[in-house]
């Protein structure tokens, strides 16, 4: 039998274990066939909790009833907590009767939980759950009782549908705080707010009342059934302040009320909690359709660092209320405790959550580990967070489970001491204090990292005298010779003009007309900003453009937080403003990829084509199959970061010339991938899969074929795409399994219509790439879509030279594998063709010479500016003699047409014999060369046109190569 005093038990908690002992004997007596395994759980569970001790005293029945239904042996299954509810409250025919049976109903499932959690049958998540489901059922089952007791008295509450006619409405009731997030403790408060879809009034025959009206009824009748303490003890107690307006608010209101107040008045710790608002009774429907109104509330489109902020602040409220009650000792509020660990969660919600749906979600428990691939934070950072985080809620419920009360502080006396340390496995309470303090370390450092104030980067005296000057300037109550002056220390070398800028800045009326919090920011990074400026090599030039990126934010003025929570970010942007003027445009037209520069390790480590691939299907997956719209916009910001990412790369030198294309080109082929599996989605979706032959379906049949610089894997930054696209399927049959069926060709042209849609299509983040399909057969006058036979018919048999030329840099880029293999057999029996030398050197020149007339500059004419790529000597010869040489004996080397790019094509040209090794060297550095330049004068906004005595020994060395080659 049972031995109070058993070896396992400190001797200093025999007195109390043989207390409740006694209390509990005649329910243990009680059990039929009482097992060992129940007898090994008593210690735990009579030393952590004079609640069950007293509960099982007073009926001991019920340890009977728990053991031979096994459910203290077992979790329950799924649903299995509603059906037990439910069952507890049939028949239940009066208020008095309902709140009887519920009080008896959470009596016998607390005893469960707490017998179940302290002997750790239970684990955290298996407890939390368990409470979180109780109160779901629980709440459901008796508003649903009320509202039918309610219609009764003044009928159905009324509104319109979709539709404008009348429907009957039902209370949605949101769980808040660690209901909403399946996470309440043994002795919660539930956060509840009552809400309703539609205003309008009930049916009733003798009285009719508002809806609002109505739905207050019952809340209040919902609030006294939970909270209402009697002879039984009570339910839960429930907390309301939640709720629009806080208690002064109405206790319920309509989606239109919920919607306004949170667009229009809602504050930032409102965000805070509607993080893990869920429906947790009522009409579960329509709560979904609120939940999805409010959600540009709660997670913004754009990364929002100002989440830090409201956090900050929240957290130093809490604080001081921990110092004025003196509550050190408390497990949740206390430095290091629970909250501190909800917060580090919750403000990369608020922060990233509109960005990446994988962080919308309630459950602490889900959000931490995503952590390390979300935003970077460390693994080990993330397990140590965890295991804090469960060993303070297992401390918080052994704490709570002692009396049913809520509490988190830490008990004082040694008798209560010694039952927390044994319950949490402890020999003694120094044990037990010591990792339980190392636990609110560990939390407290991770804290301070993410959530406290960003350390000075300089000196604090130094950095507030720099804050002090700034203030000065910006408050003009320094004259113009002290601002010059100011900005000379930092380094500005033509302080005067700096000083006009900041002025220029000061006095536009959007800067004049922010609101405090917005200048606020803007005073808060300015004094971080202005000495990197003035260390850069330009600082007057860096100070205009990064101004640029000032005024764009303005209105959004979270950017300027988080360059002022990140100043790495700040610093990278100073850098690259510096460097590159095309950079600091792009940036200011899309503020939203400030985010790329938090991170250096993924800003100058573009990845390679598989994990390109990988973010962008993990990116899409996330986001509804059927919402096109959010697609285009993911895939834009897709596009806009990687290509910033590679730039980021390209100027500070951390890639070359040909790794740059490279990405972009990978980059644009990913895209493309995409695009089309999205649009063929659409497209069978709505008319079914077209036929190759009878009975065949295509899978898809359809490539997308890549000339100019796609083709060539030498796309640079804003190129547009030269696309052509060919499908291969019987043009005599029809999709099947669709809404509407078509003929295949009229299929595959809407195909190409709606891929060329996606990619181009200006949406507010701009578009994805501008689309050429002037290369198709017949050019603009020809079919959007061609059939294989089509296209091979027409390049055989109706082509010009220069479409021959263009086909040498086509490759398939995206599309069907199988089709792609025939079509790089037409190719090469096109380009593989014998060709008349003489006339093809003739058509080659003559179309060259025609390109200069009508693209190039004025050199061509006698002028002095060269361009780059369309003059005399520019790149466009060496590709057209490259060209040449491929269409004039590519029938005798078949080895010329496996590339599509210049340079391997050069290494072909070359390993042929055909040019002599200094001789295509000379062309490949050459043409790399002038690349390279074309990049640098993209980067900094400069045109390919130059000077007539820029690039001259270049431009004299391929003339000269023209000559020997075309013109002999």
């Amino acid at each position: 039998m049972f031995d109070p005093h058993h070896a396992s038990v400190p001797a200093g908690l025999h007195a109390c274990l043989e207390r409740n002992w006694k209390r509990v004997t005649s329910a243990v007596e009680g059990v039929a066939g009482c097992s060992q395994a129940l007898l090994d759980d008593l210690p735990a569970v009579l030393i952590g909790s004079d609640y069950v001790s007293e509960q099982l005293e007073r009926h001991p029945d019920l340890l009977a009833a728990l053991v031979s239904s096994g459910e203290l042996a077992e979790p329950y299954r799924t649903g299995q907590m509603r059906q037990r509810a439910s069952a507890a409250l049939e028949g239940c025919d009066s208020e008095a009767e309902l709140h009887r049976r519920l009080r008896l109903f959470r009596r016998r499932e607390m005893v469960r939980i707490i017998w179940r959690d302290l002997s750790r049958r239970a684990d955290l998540a298996e407890t939390t759950l368990s409470l979180s489901e109780m109160a779901d059922a629980l709440i459901d089952l008796t508003l649903a009782w009320l509202h039918d007791d309610a219609v009764k008295r003044w009928g159905r509450p009324m509104g319109p549908d979709a539709a404008g006619s009348p429907v009957e409405q039902h209370m949605v009731v949101l769980g808040m705080g660690k209901l909403g997030a399946f996470e309440l403790n043994l002795s919660s408060d539930i956060d509840l707010i009552f809400t309703y879809p539609e205003n309008g009034e009930t049916d009733g025959s003798n009285r009719t009342l508002s809806n609002q009206e109505f739905f207050t009824r019952v809340g209040k009748k919902l609030i006294q059934a939970l909270d209402n303490t009697t002879v039984d003890g009570f339910v839960f107690r429930v907390d309301m302040r939640l709720r629009p307006f806080g208690s002064v608010g109405p206790l319920a209101c309509s989606f239109d009320a919920m919607e306004t107040y949170y667009q229009d008045q809602g504050r930032e710790w409102e965000r805070y909690a509607m993080v893990k608002a869920r429906v947790v009774a009522g009409d579960q429907v329509a709560g979904a359709e609120l939940l999805s109104l409010l959600r540009p509330f709660v997670y913004r489109k754009y990364i929002d660092f100002s989440a830090f902020e409201s956090l900050r602040e929240m957290k130093a409220l809490i604080n001081r209320e921990v110092k004025l009650k003196n509550r050190d000792q408390n497990v949740k509020l206390g430095a290091g405790g629970i909250r501190e660990v909800e917060f580090i969660a919750q403000a990369f919600q608020l922060i990233r959550g509109g960005r990446d749906p994988r962080l919308q979600q309630r459950e602490l428990s889900a959000i931490l580990p995503l952590l390390p691939d979300c935003v970077g934070m460390p693994q080990e950072v993330v397990e140590e967070l965890l295991a804090a985080y469960r060993f303070l809620r297992d401390t918080e419920h052994a704490l709570q489970a002692l009396a049913d009360r809520q509490t988190q502080e830490l008990p004082q006396d040694e008798v209560a001491q010694a039952r927390l340390a044994f319950v949490m496995g402890f020999d003694n309470w120094s044990d037990f204090t010591q990792t339980l303090s190392a636990h609110r370390q560990s939390v407290s450092r991770h804290f301070a990292e993410v959530i406290a104030p960003v350390e000075q980067e300089q000196a604090g005296s130094d950095q507030e005298q720099h804050s002090a000057d700034w203030h000065a300037l910006w408050d003009a109550e320094l004259e113009s010779e002290s601002g010059v002056q100011y900005l000379r220390t930092l380094g500005f070398e033509d302080p005067e003009r700096a000083l006009q800028q900041l002025r220029n800045l000061q006095q536009l009326r959007t800067v004049q007309m922010l609101q405090q919090v917005a200048q606020t920011r803007l005073q808060a990074v300015m004094p971080r900003l202005l000495p990197m400026v003035g260390r850069t090599e330009n600082p007057e030039v860096t100070l205009e453009r990064v101004l640029l990126l000032v005024q764009a934010v303005l209105r959004r003025s979270a950017y300027l937080v988080l360059l002022h929570e990140n100043p790495g970010a700040l610093k990278q942007l100073v850098r690259l403003c510096s460097a590159s003027q095309w950079f600091a445009d792009q940036i200011s037209r899309q503020p939203g990829l400030l985010d790329e520069l938090i991170d250096p390790r993924t800003l100058f480590t573009p990845p390679d084509k598989a994990r390109l691939n990988d973010e962008l299907r993990q990116l899409l997956v996330r986001i509804p199959e059927e919402d096109t719209e959010q697609q285009m916009e993911a895939l834009r910001y897709y596009k806009h970061a990687h290509v910033l990412r590679v730039a980021a790369s390209d100027i500070t030198g951390a890639l070359p010339l040909m790794k740059v294309s490279d990405y972009l080109t990978w980059l644009a082929e990913v895209i493309l991938d995409a695009v089309l599996e999205i649009a063929w989605r659409d497209m069978t979706a709505k008319y079914g899969v077209p036929q190759r032959v009878a009975g065949e379906p295509c899978d898809p049949d359809f490539i997308i074929v890549g000339y100019g610089k796609l083709g060539g894997i030498e796309l640079s930054y804003g190129s547009d795409l030269d696309l052509v696209f060919v499908y291969e399927a019987d043009g005599n049959l029809m999709t099947q399994g669709g809404q509407r069926e078509l003929p295949n060709p009229v299929f595959f042209t809407r195909l190409g219509q709606r891929i060329i849609h996606i990619l181009s299509t200006l949406t507010p983040s701009g578009q994805l790439y501008e689309v050429d399909m002037r290369l198709r057969p017949s050019g603009n006058s020809g079919l959007l879509v061609s059939s294989l036979q089509a296209f091979e018919q027409y390049q055989q048999n109706d082509a010009w030279t220069w479409e021959h030329q263009a086909l040498a840099r086509a490759r398939v880029v995206s599309g069907s594998d199988r089709l792609s293999e025939r079509f790089a057999a037409v190719r090469e029996a096109i380009l593989g063709r014998e060709r008349d030398i003489e006339a093809l050197k003739t058509e080659v020149r003559e179309m060259r010479e025609k390109m200069r007339q009508q693209l190039g500059t004025s050199a061509a004419k006698g002028g002095s500016e060269f361009n780059l790529k369309q003059d005399r000597g520019g790149l466009v010869d060496i590709e057209f003699m490259v060209q040449y040489l491929v269409l004039a004996h590519a029938h005798r080397y078949p080895s010329l047409m496996r590339w599509s790019d210049n340079i391997r094509m050069l290494e072909s040209i070359e390993q042929e014999g055909l040019l002599s090794p200094e001789q295509a060297e000379e062309l490949r550095e050459i043409y790399k060369a002038y690349r390279a330049f074309n990049h640098r004068q993209t980067l900094q906004n400069q045109p390919t046109v130059v000077s007539g005595d820029q690039l001259s020994e270049y431009r004299e060395r391929i003339s000269g190569y023209w000559a020997d080659l075309m013109e002999h």
